[in-house]
């Protein structure tokens, strides 16, 4: 019982060190919605190929 006592603290001071060192670099707030959110702008796409027949080429494996 003692182990899972002494595991608890040492979890915690450890997560309390990490939080602590994060600084204002950790955002602890939760979902944002409205102007203070950022998005990423989405990368180009390349167009989309034309594929190929799939009839004409199962007719002719047969």
């Amino acid at each position: 019982m003692w182990k899972i006592a002494l595991g608890f603290i040492v979890f915690a001071g450890l997560a309390m060190f990490i939080i602590m060192k994060g600084g204002d670099k950790l955002d602890m707030s939760g979902e944002k919605h409205g102007s203070e959110a950022v998005h990423a702008p989405e990368a180009a796409s390349a167009p989309a190929s034309t594929p190929a027949p799939v009839a004409a080429s199962a007719a002719s494996a047969s």
